[in-house]
């Protein structure tokens, strides 16, 4: 059986393009697989599509029920972003830079999470340890990938190895001019005319779950917030039905890639708690935001702060459900980035827990016996 390869809902281009990386590596190393995408190829965004056909590269298959297959997730580990019936599928290997999610398996697995801009870049160093060459045209899809994700180097979940990943691949793809391929990206995300306002809140759009509470967020990064001056009573008609469809809230960024800020635009049950989140007042439905350019970064984790999401119990649970065997690591491949944390660095003090999401726990090798790590969450 041929492994699925496949990003979230709603794919974005790094989504996309990954889903193509993994399965191409794979079949490399003598595993069959191919590339997949929750929707078909005519509804994928303009960014994607113009990135595709930059590079000759076919558009993953349509994959909407993973049940009975075995499945590879590239850019998320939530079941709610995942095709349908996920549990009942084989998931063989995850290659994110997000968060971990609610995913669980009953096997070990390759389980791979680093905290940079793009999977494109954990897939970049994934081809260089394995000494399998990278395709011009996948290289081409994963250089743009990076340049979207951390838009152009602006966004704060931008690292010096994103910056290094695209050194690399730009040469594999034959492109001297990273600036103008941005522009020709950012021209066509940002392209309005003509859009029905739920496409455009659904462009780049995940639900997460905050303690029971469904939290939808949406992403438009636009050149000016003139482009959605006119539509703007549009979006909000358009978020009011997807909130009405059992969401606590629905938030979008209307993101100013220029002057490097968000007009957030908020539908939600408790306004008070996500002015609190961004400490911010709204004016009117919205408010602006200097320098928020990341959904990964700056929106979802102070939401998930004013929900009270993380903390010691959360952790705890977490921990728990690592040492039961439900997430499974090995030591050897991943030593400074486990799944669920990052920064990890050595330390004599066995139990310790703090109120900074910092926790040591004993971790023992078959090779090298007892060690003590400090993971912290992020």
């Amino acid at each position: 059986m041929a492994i699925s390869v496949v990003g979230h809902a709603n794919p974005d281009t790094d989504s996309v393009t990954s889903a193509i990386a993994l399965a191409t590596l794979l079949n490399a190393q003598g595993k069959e697989a191919k590339a997949g995408m929750q929707i078909a190829a005519a509804e994928l965004n303009p960014e994607s599509t113009t990135v595709l056909e930059k590079f000759g590269l076919t558009a993953p298959e349509l994959l909407e029920d993973a049940s009975g297959k075995e499945i590879a997730l590239v850019d998320f580990s939530d079941i709610a972003q995942g095709p349908a019936n996920l549990e009942a599928a084989e998931l063989v290997a995850v290659v994110d830079h997000h968060k971990i999610g609610d995913v669980t398996t009953n096997n070990p697995i390759l389980f791979r999470a680093e905290p940079v801009g793009c999977t494109g870049t954990v897939l970049n160093k994934m081809f260089k340890e394995a000494g399998v060459a990278i395709p011009k045209d996948v290289a081409g899809g994963m250089l743009a990938a990076i340049l979207s994700d951390t838009v152009n180097f602006k966004s704060p979940t931008c690292t010096d190895e994103d910056k290094a990943a695209v050194n690399d691949l730009k040469i594999v793809a034959g492109v001297e001019d990273t600036e103008a391929l941005f522009m020709d990206m950012l021209k066509a995300k940002s392209a309005v005319d003509g859009v029905p306002a739920k496409d455009l809140l659904f462009r780049d759009y995940k639900d997460f779950d905050m303690k029971g509470n469904k939290v939808g967020v949406g992403q438009l990064e636009l050149a000016t917030l003139d482009q959605v001056a006119d539509i703007r009573e549009a979006l909000v008609g358009a978020m009011e039905e997807v909130k009405a469809d059992g969401r606590h809230t629905v938030l979008l960024m209307l993101t100013d890639v220029v002057k490097e800020g968000t007009d957030l635009v908020v539908l939600s049950d408790d306004s008070a708690l996500v002015e609190k989140a961004f400490d911010s007042k709204l004016d009117g439905n919205s408010m602006w935001i200097p320098g928020m350019m990341s959904r990964q970064k700056q929106t979802v984790p102070n939401l998930q702060d004013a929900f009270g999401c993380e903390g010691p119990d959360g952790i705890s649970t977490v921990l728990s459900d690592f040492l039961s065997g439900r997430y499974l690591w090995r030591p050897g491949d991943l030593i400074t980035r486990p799944p669920f944390f990052s920064s990890v660095w050595r330390t004599g003090n066995k139990g310790e827990f703090s109120s900074k999401r910092k926790i040591t726990i004993p971790f023992r090798s078959m090779t090298a016996g007892a060690k003590f790590f400090t993971w912290r969450k992020v």
